[in-house]
This record gives structure tokens, sequence and C-alpha cells, in this order.
């Protein structure tokens, strides 16, 4: 279907866009991958590039989706969300699903522009002249963010990009096309501008990435993909006229081991570290100067208390270490670089042999997750309001580097997510089965009878019985008025799910709580599974615990920790 034109940069624009940018970098992710020497040669910038969009349209998505529904607050023209609201969801998506170096700098280039285009919350558009203004909004806010930028970069790209977009005069449409034009050249640039590029024969891949995100701009704008002109001929690269994507030759061997420690051929370091930080930018500025003495690729960008730390350290423990003591560290990645086979370049090390069975699980706290990865499962961490997306899961199963994969969603909302991700991977050769676990609880229960030894169809089946035998229920306090079918709550009421329905609408936790397990034991069970909540109250698992000794023979409970979940209290009944 033909892409219809924006004339200005209004919400629509916000939420198009993104859907083609995420189109542009799915097409153009392997070949992105594959000229990625620069800062680490570990091939999988495009992919990075891919999962940090995806996270930024999910949340432009759910903004849409939130005013459709009826509940969005500050509604634009004919119920449809501001361009305040689309590019803050954007931003604020791309933040929390930031990957890599390009991705954690993809992050604040849109956080740059949607700092411009929600400056006055009221408006419902803006023109060529806002657009401009954000595009260099976004490139300068990008540089600054980087300890040390280095030309011949994605920095170059986007600040060629907005030089362009200065340059121009008209419309929205106009101002991309500048933009996009000044980006191509800039690219085409970059092997002259950085060594590691010219020895390697390719052109920057963070920039070819953002290309790619501005030609989905110009789409937007015109309803014409642009051609990608201008790459020379030193980059071993070639145009497709039909869909402007370039392939490019593959670097040699010798060209890899020139690429593989860094620019100047040295050993860089082990790790890369990332992590999202909940922080005062006091903090942070501290928390900057301590992890640029640790290692190279510093990229922090964020602010109001939401922060996105990227950096490669030889100590990632004295990285995350560095995160505790200015704030709140969380969804923390690790990756070794000699280790992990995403990272393997030109032969230079062998592959890892694929265990037969893994198990991987979304689970909502931190404490949930050690649980789980105690029990052997590779977990995904979703903190309250910020759901994985579909990338995510699929980076999760190649992490297990498994030849067979259970995967537990653990949340009835991510059960259309977990299959695209389930899909993607069978597409790898990856044998998935997903079992349709809705909350955690149930995926306990589904972890406790997992054995590997069995084959893998009797496994599924065990694991689905254990999962479908457990009742779940959780304990939250109400965030607004809602109809519910136990009747109307008001904001800060104490709701009582069972099996994902409002139940039970109260005042106190622990009454609630006990009024919960009561209806859920009513018929039955065996074993009643807790889970607190850093915010639950002290001593409920304790009254809950005698509850069950006092009033149901023969019925054992376990309590866990679960720490920063969203919900008060989870309970699993056997």
């Amino acid at each position: 279907m033909a892409q219809v034109p924006q004339t200005f940069f209004d919400a629509l624009a916000v939420r198009t866009w993104c859907g083609l940018a995420l189109t542009a970098l799915g097409r153009a992710r392997e070949e992105i991958d594959a000229i990625n020497v620069y800062p680490v040669a570990d091939g999988d910038t495009g992919t990075n590039l891919y999962l940090t969009v995806e996270s930024a349209a999910t949340a432009v998505e759910a903004v849409f989706a939130g005013h459709e529904a009826g509940s969005g607050a500050g509604r634009g023209p004919a119920g449809k969300p501001s361009l305040a609201d689309a590019a803050r969801a954007m931003a604020h998506g791309a933040l929390i699903g930031a990957r890599g170096n390009s991705g954690t700098i993809l992050a604040q280039l849109l956080r740059g522009m949607a700092h411009v285009l929600s400056a006055d919350g009221r408006t419902p558009h803006t023109d060529g002249d806002g657009l401009s203004r954000a595009l260099r909004y976004a490139a300068d806010s990008a540089r600054q963010a980087v300890a040390h930028p280095v030309e011949g970069t994605v920095l170059s790209v986007a600040s060629a990009a907005a030089d362009a977009a200065q340059g121009a005069r008209g419309d929205c449409g106009t101002v991309a096309r500048a933009a996009y034009g000044g980006a191509c050249a800039a690219l085409a640039a970059t092997p002259g501008q950085l060594a590691v590029l010219e020895r390697a024969g390719v052109v920057d891949a963070g920039g070819r990435g953002l290309v790619a995100v501005l030609a989905a701009l110009v789409e937007t704008f015109t309803g014409e993909l642009p051609a990608l002109s201008g790459v020379p001929s030193a980059a071993h690269a070639r145009v497709e006229p039909a869909d402007g994507t370039v392939h490019p030759a593959p670097a040699g061997p010798a060209a890899a081991e020139d690429c593989a420690d860094g620019p100047d051929g040295e050993g860089g370091p082990a790790f890369e570290v990332i992590y999202l930080l909940e922080a005062e930018d006091t903090a942070v500025a501290r928390l900057r100067r301590r992890l640029d003495a640790l290692g190279d690729s510093l990229v922090v960008v964020g602010g109001d208390g939401l922060w996105n730390v990227h950096v490669h350290v030889d100590d990632a423990g004295a990285a995350v270490e560095a995160g505790v003591e200015a704030g709140r560290p969380h969804r923390i990645r690790i990756t070794h670089f000699g280790l992990d086979d995403a990272h393997t370049r030109g032969g230079e090390r062998p592959p890892l042999e694929r265990v037969q069975r893994a198990v991987v699980a979304v689970v909502p706290g931190e404490g949930l997750a050690g649980l789980y990865a105690e029990a052997g499962a590779t977990t995904v961490l979703a903190r309250p309001g910020e759901p994985p997306a579909s990338g995510e899961l699929v980076e999760a199963v190649r992490r297990a580097h498994a030849r067979e994969v259970v995967l537990l969603p653990n949340d009835a909302d991510l059960r259309h997510t977990a299959a695209a991700a389930a899909e993607q991977a069978r597409t790898e050769g990856i044998r998935v089965a997903l079992i349709p676990t809705r909350s955690a609880v149930q995926g306990i229960a589904a972890l406790a009878v997992h054995e590997s030894e069995r084959r893998f169809d009797e496994d599924v089946v065990a694991m689905t019985s254990a999962a479908g035998a457990t009742r779940y229920a959780e304990v939250a306090v109400a965030e607004r008025q809602s109809w519910t079918m136990a009747g109307i709550c008001q904001a800060g009421d104490v709701l009582g799910l069972i099996d994902g329905d409002v139940a039970v609408i109260g005042s106190d936790v622990t009454t609630a709580a006990e009024t919960v397990l009561d209806r859920m034991l009513a018929a039955g069970g065996e074993l009643v599974t807790l889970v607190l909540g850093d915010e639950a109250p002290e001593g409920v698992a304790e009254h809950l615990r005698a509850r069950v000794r006092e009033a149901y023979l023969a019925v054992d409970t376990v309590v866990y920790r679960g720490g920063r979940q969203g919900a008060l209290l989870l309970i699993g009944v056997e």
C-alpha cells in the first residue's frame, strides 16, 4: 500500500516515521552488521539499531493505543495524541531499549529531537523550520553525550545532516531531503576520516544506520524512499536502484584482523556494559568521570532522572558498582567480546558449542531474575511499564546458545510478542516451544519440573501442565479510577486480581491478599508461592503463611523476594 505523505511533523508523522525506520533497518540490518568494524568489530550494529528503533516504535504505538481506548491525557485533535506525547514516547522508548554504542547514540538523537518537538506541548504540529531545529539540537546533544567524540562516525553523519537541514528552506519534505543528502555525503566521507574504516574498505556502520533512519524520514513526508548515493568505490559497495540497499563486499581476513582490536590495532577492553540508571544529574556527572577512567566508548544519554549508560571496560564489576554508587542501575547487560559468538569475526575465534536445551524467561523483578538464573534459565528483565520487544526476546534466545529453547513469557500481554520472537528464532534453525505462561509464578512451576535430559516434547508437555495447573494472582495499587469486574475502583485502592481479573477492591494490602488467597484455596491446592515486591508491607508474608498453616492442612508455602516488580505481591497456587 502506498505511503500517504505527511505535510507537517505531527504525532501521526512520528508514528509513521518510527514504523518506516524500523522497516528500513530491518532491510539493512545484515548489511550494517557486516560492515561493523568500529569501535569494536562485533558485527551487531545493525541489530542494535533495529532493537533501539523497535523499542521506540512500540512506545509510540502504546501512546496511540491509549488515546484510541479513551484513556490518554492531553489529547490532540480527533482523539489522537499530541506531537509532544508522541515525541516523548519515541524518545523514552529508544532510551530504555537502546543497544550498543550506535543504538545509545541514536537514542540521544531521538531524545534531542523530542526536546524541540515537545517544547510547546500545545502545538499540534511543526513545520520545516521546526524539523531543522530539532535535527540541529539532536546532533549537538548526541555529540555532548559521547565522552570522546570521533569524526568519521555516526556523530559526523548526524552533524552533516543538521548542517544541510539548516541550509534548506521549505516544508518538512524539503528539509528532510536536505538532511538526507547531507548525511549521505558525510557517510561517503567516513573512510577518509577514520583509518580503521579505510583499512577495512567500508563506511561507518552507525552512520549507515542513521542514513536509513533519515531515508525513512524523507519517505514519511514525501511518500518516496530516496536512493542511497555517493558511497565511494573504496567502500566496495554497490547500490541497488530498487530499494537503495548497499551490499558491501566482505572485508578480508587481514582487514578483520586489523580492525578487531580497535582503531589503533591495540587490544581493547574485554567487556561491553550497558544499563539503565535512575540517578540525579550531579551523580551522573561523577559517574561519567569514573567510567571514563575505567574504559572507553563511553556514552551516557538521557535525563530527568533516567539514563542509559554504555561503556567498554576490562572490569565489568567496577562499571556496575559505579552505577550503584550513582543511583539505581537495572536492565544490566554485560557482553564479553571474546566469548560471545555474536562477536566472533573473520574466523578468529572458534564458535561456542551449543547446549542441547535451554529455558528463556521474562521476569518482572531482579529477585526473580536471580531465582530463575539459579535454576539455569536465561532471563529478560521486564521493568514496570517497560515490556520487552520481540527483538529483545530473540536476542535472549540466541544468547541461550541452545538447539532447543523453551520460552516463558510470564505475561498474558506478551503472548503475541513472544510468538513473533519464537517464529524469528525458528527461521534461524532453533527449535522453540512457547509455553503461554501468564505470570511469573506459573513460570516458577514450569521451571520446577523442567528436565533437560527428557525428550523435548515430553519436557514441554510436563512444563505446560505444571504451568496450567497453577492459578495466579497479584495484589497491586490502582493508578486511576476504573471499572472492574468487582466494581468501580479509585486511584490508591488495593486491588486483588485472580487469573487476570479484579476480584477484590480494598484499602488494606494484607486483608486484600488474605481474601484473594482464601478464594484461590477454596478450590484446593498443595503449594502456595508468594513473591514479595519491594513495596509490600512488612509482615504480609508471615501473616499469609500463618493463615495457610492454620486453615489449610497439608498446604505448603514458599516465599521469594521479587524486588521492583510492579505488583506488591504475586501469588501462585498449585
